[in-house]
C-alpha cells in the first residue's frame, strides 16, 4: 500500500514560479513511476509530467515542455514539480498518482491559481 500527499500549492502571478511536492509514505520502494495530472474546471484530467523511479527516465506534457521539471529524491522519498513561466492555463488542481506493479495511488490534490 502507497499513499501520497501533495503540498506547495498557492495563488502566483503571471509570469512567476512554483514548486509542488509528491512524498509518497506506507511502500514507497515499491513505486515504478509517478506522474503530476492536472485538472482544470470543466477540463478532462490531463498528464502534466511524469518520471521513472529514480528519475530515469521523464516525459512532459507538450503544453509545459520548457517550463516544468520534474524530479525524484529518493532520499526523501518525494517527487518535485518545479514550474516556471506560469500561465493562467495552468491553473487547475494538480495531482500526483504513484504507480506499482499491481495498483495506482493517487493525492487528494494541491490547488495552483495564476493570475493575470
Amino acid at each position: 500500500q502507497v499513499h501520497v500527499v501533495e503540498s506547495g500549492g498557492g495563488l502566483v502571478r503571471l509570469g512567476e514560479s512554483l514548486t509542488l511536492s509528491c512524498t509518497a509514505s506506507g511502500n514507497p520502494f515499491s513505486i515504478n513511476a509517478i506522474d503530476w495530472y492536472r485538472q482544470a474546471s470543466g477540463v478532462q484530467r490531463e498528464l502534466v509530467a511524469a518520471i521513472g523511479n529514480g528519475g530515469v527516465a521523464t516525459n512532459y506534457g507538450y503544453s509545459v515542455r520548457g517550463r516544468f521539471t520534474i524530479s525524484w529524491d529518493n532520499a526523501k522519498n518525494t517527487v518535485y514539480l518545479q514550474m516556471t513561466n506560469l500561465q493562467p492555463e495552468d491553473t487547475g488542481v494538480y495531482y500526483c498518482a504513484a504507480h506499482t506493479r499491481c495498483d495506482d495511488f493517487w493525492g487528494q490534490g494541491t490547488q495552483v491559481t495564476v493570475s493575470s
